[in-house]
Order: structure tokens, then C-alpha cells, then sequence
């Protein structure tokens, strides 16, 4: 079954309980204080009760759209595609498809509380793209997701390198990891996926802008689908900053890549922690004004730079390194 919306869509709101969040996905323990910054997804994510059941949605018009089950049936093409602007998509789960999850291609779009797995394309030694979200297009959040199991990235803004700019991604949980059963073409055991987030663009291009801040990355490791793996990869005629975000159990949690023939990526790192992770800040192709404050560093980081060539590394800004809190302390209390 396919839904085309090609007119006003009447809002259904999904019953919405407040609880909390296991397995290092966020909130503080009860009786707790708020904290001032709160890591990954919050509440609830996905379908609330009784939710809509579809095998693809096609968003032709301004509006938000609650509570749809995209079960696709492991059938490929964007399987949420928006065309509209101004519209949010609140609550949903995607999942089971040979295709993206949920394909961007208009501004003012808010992508909030949803679920998106089960993303997989081609099998695991023939890596194919299947992305989490992507696409083009201006003021795009993408707030309290989660999203894991995909071959392709969580995140890649713009695989066609078409104008893009103002991404924010917030208080969201990317990950993967061994696959508990097999689904699509992969088998038990195997990893999918690339990293948790891509970008995209080139000289020709303005700029693109992108702020990623209060999310959770872990599980970009090997063995896996491909020969590095990162949480970010960082890299063409962007600017990227990350901010207040928690890296665990990836085997590089930041790729930062300089001037190509696409251009080369602008990153500031604010306040961000790394733990049990081979790599914490890979630098390549002479990147330049990269500027790091306040990384903080927990136990089983390998290496804390890598700097691949011999530079010179224009700008290069390290300030107020730290030792990390514990993992499990960060998660309920969040950043102070």
C-alpha cells in the first residue's frame, strides 16, 4: 500500500508517555535532577498506539503527519519522501526496506521522535547505500530519532551534492552493531553500515551548514562493512559543528577531511566525550581550521589524534582537554 498526500492532512496525535530510557539512550534516573543537557533520545520514539500501517509515504503537501508504521517489505526508493515544505514528520517508524528511510527534498522539515531501521541494501561484502535520512533542501531538524541497522549512514546530506545548508541534528541516537537474526540480504552477526553521519557538497556550492549537538554514537566499529568506519565523517564544502554529543565503541568517532577537489570540511568540536574507541579525532588531507575545545576522554581510547600525512595543519586549535566522567554517570546526568 502507497500514500500520496496531496492535501491538508488532519493532525493524529500519538498517546505519549513519558519514561525512561534503558540501555544508555538517555534520560536521568527518577528523582534526579534535570540535567542542563540531556544525551540522545527522550520519551518515546516511534508509534504510539494503534498506528497507521503503510508501506510508503509520499508527503506532497505542508502538514504534519503522526503515528505511521512504514513497514516497506524490504522494497527499495526513498520510502518517506517529501516534497513539501513545512512539514513534520512526528512519531513514525520505518523500517524493512532495500531503500532510504526517509528521503528529504524540501525546507522547514522537522523529522521528530521517529524510529528508522532495518535499512539494508545489497548484502554484507556488497556494500549498497541505504540511508536513514538524506536528500537536499534548507531548515531541516532531525530531533529525538533513532536510527540503526542501515547499510548506507544514518545521516548523509547531500548524496548529490545539490545545495543543502542549516541541517540540525539534536538529542538523537545513531548506532549498530551485530545483527541478532538475519534480515534482507545480510546474516546473523554481520554489521551493517558506514557512519552514523556523511556530508556532501561541493565548491560550486555555498557553503552547507550542519549542527550536531546532544546526540549518542555508538557501534561504528569493525569488523564491519567497510575498511573505516566513523561516527562522523566530516569531509567536502561544509561547516560542521558538534557539540555535547557522546562517542562509545567506534573505530573513529570524528573523520575529519580537508581540501579536495570537493572542497574541504570546517569543524568545530565543543564539549564532547569519548570512550572505549580506537581513533577519537582522525585529521586528513591537511584539514584546516579545525578548532577542538573541551574533549573530553574516557578509558579504552587507543589514540587520541591521528593525523594522517605530515600537515601542516592550518588553524589548528586544541584547547581544555579532560578526563571524561563515567559513561553511565554522563548518561543520567547529562552534560552540567
Amino acid at each position: 500500500m502507497e500514500i500520496v498526500f496531496r492535501h491538508a492532512v488532519v493532525r493524529r496525535f500519538c498517546a505519549v508517555a513519558v519514561c525512561l530510557v534503558v540501555a544508555g539512550r538517555g534520560l536521568a534516573d527518577a528523582g534526579e535532577a534535570v540535567p542542563a543537557v540531556r544525551i540522545g533520545v527522550q520519551g518515546q520514539v516511534g508509534c504510539g498506539p494503534n498506528p497507521k500501517r503503510v508501506e510508503r509515504l509520499r508527503i506532497t503537501r505542508a502538514g504534519t503527519y503522526e503515528n505511521y508504521l512504514v513497514d516497506s517489505g524490504w522494497a527499495g526508493g526513498n520510502r518517506v519522501k517529501i516534497t513539501a515544505d513545512h512539514v513534520t514528520l512526528r512519531n513514525c517508524e520505518i523500517r524493512n526496506a532495500t531503500g532510504n528511510g526517509v528521503g528529504v527534498f524540501a525546507d522547514h522539515v522537522v523529522i521528530e521522535s521517529c524510529k528508522i531501521h532495518h535499512l539494508l541494501s545489497g548484502t554484507y561484502r556488497e556494500q549498497d547505500d541505504a540511508h536513514g535520512v538524506t536528500g537536499d533542501g534548507e531548515d531541516i531538524v532531525i530531533r529525538n530519532c533513532e536510527i540503526y541497522y542501515v547499510s548506507g549512514d544514518a545521516v548523509q546530506f547531500s548524496p548529490d551534492r545539490r545545495p543543502w545548508d542549516n541541517v540540525v541534528i539534536e538529542n538523537c541516537t545513531f548506532w549498530t552493531g551485530p545483527l541478532p537474526e538475519d534480515a534482507g540480504g545480510f546474516r546473523r552477526g554481520e554489521r551493517p553500515g558506514e557512519n552514523a553521519f556523511d556530508s556532501k557538497q561541493v565548491p560550486t556550492n555555498p557553503r552547507s551548514n550542519v549542527t550536531i549537538r546532544n546526540c549518542l554514537f555508538y557501534g561504528w566499529n569493525q569488523p564491519g562493512q567497510i575498511s573505516l568506519m566513523a561516527a562522523i565523517n566530516a569531509k567536502e564544502h561544509v561547516r560542521v559543528l558538534v557539540e555535547n554529543c557522546v562517542f562509545r565503541n567506534n573505530e573513529v568517532c570524528f573523520r575529519l577531511r580537508g581540501p579536495t577537489s570537493r572542497g574541504g570540511a570546517l569543524v568545530t568540536i565543543r564539549n564532547c566525550v569519548v570512550y572505549d574507541s580506537r581513533v577519537a579525532v582522525r585529521m586528513e588531507d591537511n584539514i584546516r581550521d579545525l578548532r577542538i575545545e573541551r574533549l573530553g576522554f574516557g578509558p579504552g581510547v587507543v589514540r587520541r589524534y591521528h593525523q594522517v600525512g605530515r600537515g601542516p595543519w592550518p588553524g589548528l586549535e586544541i584547547h581544555g582537554e579532560y578526563a571524561a566522567p563515567p559513561f553511565e554517570q554522563l548518561l543520567r546526568r547529562g552534560f552540567p
